[in-house]
């Protein structure tokens, strides 16, 4: 049995106590107790949340796990010393340290992210890079695994961040049952993007709004102005003109956008040729898709296919 810590301080993020549910549904889906899970802070007792109800939690002084998440807040806020030097002694003992969203900050005011790859919440990852700059931060990845050390992006990248470690302790048909059971993605892999093209897009008019689903639904076809412009019931000269004012990006410019993500989760989640995933993403041929991976990542699909297999090693 694995002992799971999740540390809590004043303030913090609710959210982040999703990761407990992940560890919960693997002992029900496996029916024995693979994870004691623990709620910690500094000193025990009732700890306030963001939303300003209290969790009871034990003190973490005297303890060893063999797993520790560090949950975090909405400001990104160091904590105490006793919290730091806790860290750093349990990286001798435990087996994992993690941290989810604002809780990178914990481990970066600990040191335990010197030299070290790490991301967090995209709106956070500056801010922390300029405070930590020995930290190696990558702030477009929905978690990262060096060494002992994982980190993720925004809370709910957390449950991201769990499946990952159920999967390396249990293996892979439990975490996916796990996933089914929270009715969730099926993980994430660590290296995609924490942002949606589509959801940048953000069509304020339901014709252009209209387009973008229509293209979504079929990346396959070439996707002409022409073509997406009678879908929206406008001119191809009117439709440009307001696509691009909605949105900041030409229709040529978007729809590459959203190949490109659609071929990164074919990339990241499944065994498909480079061929296949050109063709099926819509580029038609792999070298037109190396030049849009290029333009979006400055690095090819092959690159990103071996960075995300190598996370879970």
């Amino acid at each position: 049995m694995k002992t799971i810590g999740i540390i809590v301080y004043p303030d913090f993020q609710v959210l982040g106590l999703a990761v407990s549910t992940v560890f919960e549904f693997a002992n029900a889906t496996i029916g024995e107790t693979a994870y004691e899970v623990k709620l910690l802070s500094e000193h025990g007792g009732s700890v306030r949340s963001s939303l300003g109800f209290g969790v009871e939690t034990a003190s973490f002084k005297g303890s060893e796990f063999h797993t520790l998440i560090v949950s975090g807040d909405n400001t990104g806020t160091p904590q105490s010393a006793g919290v730091a030097a806790f860290l750093r002694d349990a990286l001798k003992a435990s087996q994992r340290i993690a941290a989810t969203c604002t809780g990178a900050f914990v481990l970066a005011e600990a040191g335990l992210l010197d030299g070290r790859r790490a991301t967090t919440h995209w709106y956070f990852a500056r801010a922390l890079q300029r405070a930590y700059p020995q930290v190696k931060m990558e702030e477009d990845r929905i978690f990262i695994v060096d060494g002992p050390i994982w980190t993720s992006a925004g809370a709910s990248a957390g449950i991201d961040l769990a499946l990952a470690l159920v999967e390396k302790d249990l293996g892979t048909d439990t975490a996916r049952l796990v996933a089914k059971k929270m009715v969730v993605y099926h993980r994430r892999a660590g290296g995609q993007s924490q942002y949606s093209a589509l959801l940048e897009l953000d069509a304020k008019s339901d014709r252009v709004q209209t387009a973008l689903t229509y293209a979504k639904s079929n990346l396959s076809a070439k996707l002409s102005v022409e073509e997406l412009a009678e879908v929206a019931h406008l001119s191809p000269r009117q439709f440009s003109r307001v696509f691009t004012d909605e949105t900041g990006q030409s229709p040529a410019r978007a729809i590459e956008n959203l190949r490109v993500e659609a071929a990164r989760l074919m990339m990241e989640t499944g065994r498909h040729s480079v061929d296949v995933v050109a063709r099926e993403s819509g580029f038609g041929d792999r070298e037109r898709m190396r030049r849009a991976f290029l333009r979006a990542f400055g690095q090819s699909p092959q690159a990103m296919r071996r960075m995300t297999e190598s996370q879970l090693v």
